[in-house]
């Protein structure tokens, strides 16, 4: 896999690109380093990606089990450390369901979606990040 990034101004504004889509994010800075609010900062993209990437192993996980899925939404809020490099040093994702779901089904698959398929889990609980989880009903 690989990305690349194009400026686009002369401050910390970016476009990020892969080549294995045509889509296109923009990235900038914080505005104390020359940011100007045109892009997601670089630590909410690697939110984002936890979340993307549970809640696609999530929904795969309860369509495999017949759940009548109708809606799901996540939040992920993360807590970093005041030290530099500002890491992550807690992160909490909360998936809300809405559909006639059994629970236990439900708190299996999310125990096998973010800690066993998804990689981006992973990646941040080998660098000591403490990751965890809930689920509300809708």
């Amino acid at each position: 896999m690989k990305i690349q990034l194009d400026r686009k101004n002369d401050a910390v504004h970016f476009e990020a690109s892969s080549e294995l889509s045509s889509i296109k994010v923009n990235i900038d800075g914080s505005e104390s380093i020359g940011g100007e609010g045109k892009g997601v900062r670089p630590m909410e993209l690697v939110l984002m990606a936890l979340g993307s990437c549970s809640v696609f192993d999530l929904s795969s996980i309860l369509k495999k089990q017949r759940q009548p899925i109708e809606d799901i939404h996540v939040e992920v809020e993360g807590t970093r450390r005041e030290e530099i490099p500002n890491i992550f040093t807690h992160i909490h994702i909360t998936f809300t369901l809405k559909g006639d779901i059994d629970e236990e089904k439900a708190q299996k698959a999310a125990e096998l979606a973010v800690k066993k398929y998804c990689s981006v889990h992973d990646m941040l609980a080998a660098g000591g990040v403490d990751i965890t989880y809930s689920i509300t009903f809708a």
